[in-house]
């Protein structure tokens, strides 16, 4: 590992909450993909199995925020491990009815309980900003984050799918549910590195997506999310096509792997300016990168061009964070990060629907125009709303000198 990853791991327990979020944010990949691959073996019901995993993602939308607010006021230990209990007694009664063929509203009640899993990734970064807020680590940090979630992302569904298929059909998201609970209480146990939670009664109270910034990022990733949404069931729908459908697993985990070596790099490096730049500029790349999917014409030119697609990912995300940081106050930050998670999620579920909807009427080739057409709307979001990305909230969390400076010359 490069020196500068790890000298993060220098300080007093990182290593431990780092591998704890790393196992608790494998269901994240692993659950959705697992229940759909768990349902279509045991009733061939493939219209059903998608319906169950896009509850779950769009009760994760709705309850991932809600609980990331309960986190900032009352700490991570007492919301986190409550939460994942309901989670986890919910994915209990989607195992049992799945096997023994009970009613499907069971199965859409047991989903939307599944949605209360915490957002773990959010929870690990709020460790790092209150550790190394104010330091260029930070920007380290938030890059070595990034590139655990591509390697969730890479892994995740290979073995879900693989024991699912191979073992027994509930073994996929029964061993998601292993990784969370590890990874959850696991990480609340390590009391050093929470960070301290602020009651409402001394901050006040109100949501983090009152920030107009946070309204910019959110809206720009429901677009981001549509192009991931739409690029993984399209290029499944693709792989079929050419007669290689278990390839779409593999060509997908290129498009991980691309994300995963910027985020690599990307957290070598040192930026002077401002972010919001570049945050645009990566959104702006994620866009242009959908284009050459239009011109697809086999596997091996699709690999190549979801790698090129996945350069932009990384970056693009381990710099909304530290906007985020800027333009969320800091009583507030755990939430504003799962809000821009809710953002993905939302568009995920657009871009699977709209993208299966293409696939039926014109086929999948036509399928990639759906990321292509998200891809503008990401940009012009971002364009539309630059001006509020340049203006940090008061009180916020932020950790970028620029800003301090414009508002001293600004007192003065």
């Amino acid at each position: 590992m490069p020196s500068p990853y790890r000298a993060l791991f220098a300080a007093p327990g990182t290593k431990g909450f780092s591998t704890a979020g790393f196992l608790g944010r494998m269901p994240l990949s692993m659950m959705g993909i697992g229940v759909v691959t768990m349902i279509s073996q045991l009733t061939g019901r493939y219209g059903l199995a998608g319906a169950l995993s896009a509850t779950i993602a769009l009760a994760a939308a709705v309850a991932g925020p809600q609980v990331s607010r309960l986190v900032d006021r009352y700490g991570q230990r007492r919301v986190l491990r409550p939460a994942t209990l309901v989670s986890l007694t919910a994915a209990a009664v989607l195992l049992a009815a799945a096997h023994y063929e009970w009613p499907d509203w069971v199965l859409f009640v047991a989903c939307v309980g599944i949605g209360c899993v915490p957002s773990v990734g959010a929870m690990v970064r709020a460790r790092w900003a209150a550790l190394y807020r104010g330091t260029p680590q930070l920007h380290t940090a938030y890059s070595f984050e990034s590139v655990v979630d591509e390697v969730c992302f890479i892994f995740g569904p290979i073995i879900s799918i693989g024991l699912s298929t191979a073992w027994f059909p509930e073994a996929g998201p029964l061993l998601a549910a292993c990784f969370l609970a590890t990874g959850v209480f696991w990480l609340t146990a390590q009391r050093a590195t929470e960070p301290e939670p602020h009651p409402r009664e001394k901050h006040g109270g109100g949501t983090a997506l009152s920030s107009p910034g946070l309204q910019v990022l959110v809206a720009t990733f429901v677009a981001t999310g549509t192009i991931f949404g739409a690029v993984d069931v399209v290029t499944v729908a693709f792989a079929e096509e050419e007669g290689h459908k278990a390839a779409a697993s593999l060509v997908l985990a290129v498009y991980a792997a691309g994300s995963c070596v910027a985020g690599m790099v990307f957290g070598l490096l040192r930026f002077a300016g401002a972010p919001e730049r570049r945050w645009l500029l990566g959104v702006c790349a994620m866009a242009v990168s959908m284009i050459p999917l239009l011109l697809v014409g086999n596997l091996p030119f699709l690999a190549v061009a979801l790698f090129v697609a996945g350069l932009s990912i990384a970056p693009t995300m381990i710099t909304t964070m530290s906007l985020i940081e800027e333009h969320v106050p800091r009583a507030q930050l755990t939430e504003g990060m799962t809000w821009v998670s809710t953002g993905l999620a939302v568009g995920v579920a657009l871009g699977s629907s709209a993208g299966g909807w293409v696939i039926d009427e014109a086929g999948a080739r036509t399928g990639y125009g759906v990321p292509a057409v998200a891809g503008a709307v990401a940009v012009a979001v971002g364009f539309l709303g630059y001006r509020r990305l340049k203006r940090p909230a008061p009180r916020r969390g932020g950790t970028v000198g620029r800003h301090s400076e414009r508002e001293e010359r600004h007192v003065a």
